[in-house]
């Protein structure tokens, strides 16, 4: 867990002006099973924002119970390495085995609330979002039995999928990285 906090720190550090850290950091301190899916008030899910080698298209889900466009990630399932449910997300919804992990700090961080599904009541997911590339070009792509489509969206085109400020703001995040 301590890894965890010093990750959302460092994140902290970077971005000071979003204030999701202090409600993750709070969330750690306040309730115990961050990472079961048996915690109804919430849990942590490890997320792959998953950039093609020049940086011009992301790989997105269309997820059949959220009903929107999204990126791959998923339920840590009891484990607290979330860089590794990324990865194990990234590959289980897309088929990808090869992928660059870009950094093993955090890219992008969001709480969202999850509605009612099935017999899950609604809940708060704690979404910790990773850097990934892969290459389209190198594997083919399969859709899993989670999502109605996976696809490689043009960076300047995600608006028209999904313009949810968490999803822009990963845009926008991406867009420096192309200046660097």
């Amino acid at each position: 867990m301590n890894f965890l906090i010093q990750l959302i720190q460092n994140y902290s550090d970077r971005y000071p002006s979003e204030k999701v850290a202090i409600t993750m950091l709070s969330f750690i301190e306040n309730h115990t099973n961050h990472f079961s899916r048996t915690n109804h008030h919430g849990h942590f899910t490890g997320s792959a924002w998953i950039i093609n080698p020049d940086k011009t298209k992301i790989l997105m889900t269309h997820h059949k119970k959220i009903g929107k466009w999204l990126q791959l990630g998923g339920h840590a399932d009891g484990e607290s390495d979330l860089l590794k449910v990324s990865q194990r997300e990234a590959v289980e919804e897309s088929g990808i085995n090869n992928f660059v992990t870009i950094s093993n700090e955090i890219f992008d961080m969001d709480i969202h609330e999850i509605p009612p599904i099935g017999s899950d009541p609604k809940h708060l997911h704690y979404d910790i979002r990773f850097l990934l590339q892969a290459d389209p070009d190198k594997e083919s792509l399969i859709i899993s039995n989670e999502s109605h489509d996976v696809a490689w969206i043009p960076l300047d085109k995600i608006a028209h999928y999904n313009s949810e400020q968490s999803i822009m703001r990963m845009v926008d995040k991406t867009k420096i990285l192309n200046q660097l």
